[in-house]
């Protein structure tokens, strides 16, 4: 059958230098497309909306006995209750923000607009570029300390241009309690061994945001008669005569590891959200607002919640 799809410049996939100058030259044309996102999202960004410490007025509320706050006499007077003035919270919070390096998110269909690495790219400088204009501290593990600029996207895509090999996985132990982190990945390593790299960030009282990045042939499995299936990771190939015969059981491995990550995260109070390459980036920048303006989610020393699932790494061609 006709080629569905393929890994995005197949040399780099074996070469680590590769893949790095392969980055190097795609971070400029990604960063001027995640301000373009960021533009049509920036109106409904309002920070962590919250009471706290700040100088801009957040609500009138109710008084109660004890309240620290401040009674504001002028808002009192209208009827016969108390009132006191809130502040909206201001503190800087720190949030790192990682996309997968591997060589699997280099895979991009013929249904899809953009290979998985450019997506999962995208996000993270849309939300480098959000956050520093709020005022956050952002980072990027393995590669920068917490900083506060509000030319924070620039500078990361910089150290991103001229940053080496990346590891696959960084080391995560150095995130603290009470910091988020925004991880875009295709999530395709055995389950067991996610939530395993995942796990430091539970026990450390850190809340993580999950982005999915899925190509849709790999959702859809839409392959038929003779097809060979290369690994972007090893270079291994398989080829089926019908290729249409293993579709049922593909989509179910495919969909129980989803679930079964995406239901460890809800028992932790994280979020996990899927955001299609054949789909807006701004759709995922949404529903990352929503769940990053909520409250809860770090867990503490006691979260984990088990480990699970059995699935292989699945990777379309």
């Amino acid at each position: 059958m006709a080629r569905i799809g393929e890994v995005q410049a197949p040399a780099a996939t074996r070469d680590a230098l590769a893949r790095g100058r392969l980055r190097a030259s795609l971070v400029p044309d990604l960063l001027v497309e995640a301000r373009r996102i960021v533009n049509t999202v920036i109106a409904g960004w309002h920070g962590r909306r919250k009471r706290g410490i700040g100088e801009n007025f957040w609500q009138f509320r109710p008084y109660v006995e004890g309240d620290s706050s401040r009674i504001d006499w002028r808002r009192s007077a209208r009827d016969d209750h108390t009132y006191v003035r809130d502040r909206e919270w201001e503190a800087a919070h720190t949030v790192w923000l990682w996309a997968d390096p591997s060589p699997s998110m280099l895979y991009k269909s013929t249904g899809a607009s953009v290979s998985k690495q450019s997506r999962a790219l995208v996000l993270a400088l849309a939300m480098a570029e959000l956050l520093s204009r709020s005022g956050e501290r952002i980072a990027w593990p393995g590669l920068t300390d917490p900083f506060t600029a509000r030319n924070g996207a620039e500078r990361i895509a910089a150290q991103l241009m001229h940053a080496g090999d990346l590891p696959a996985k960084p080391d995560l132990t150095d995130i603290r309690r009470f910091c988020d982190i925004v991880i875009a990945s295709d999530f395709l390593d055995p389950v067991e061994e996610t939530m395993e790299w995942l796990d430091v960030l539970a026990r450390h009282g850190v809340r993580a945001h999950l982005i999915e990045v899925a190509d849709p042939a790999e959702e859809t499995f839409p392959y038929a008669g003779r097809t060979e299936f290369t690994d972007p990771e090893t270079g291994e190939k398989l080829t089926a005569g019908r290729a249409e015969m293993l579709g049922d059981e593909y989509r179910l491995l495919y969909t129980a590891r989803r679930q079964e990550l995406a239901g460890w995260c809800k028992r932790l109070g994280w979020s996990f959200t899927v955001n299609h390459t054949d789909r807006l980036a701004s759709d995922a920048l949404v529903r990352l607002h929503m769940a990053m303006t909520a409250d809860g989610g770090y867990a503490g020393p006691n979260a984990g919640g088990g480990r699970a699932g059995q699935f292989g790494k699945v990777v379309g061609a």
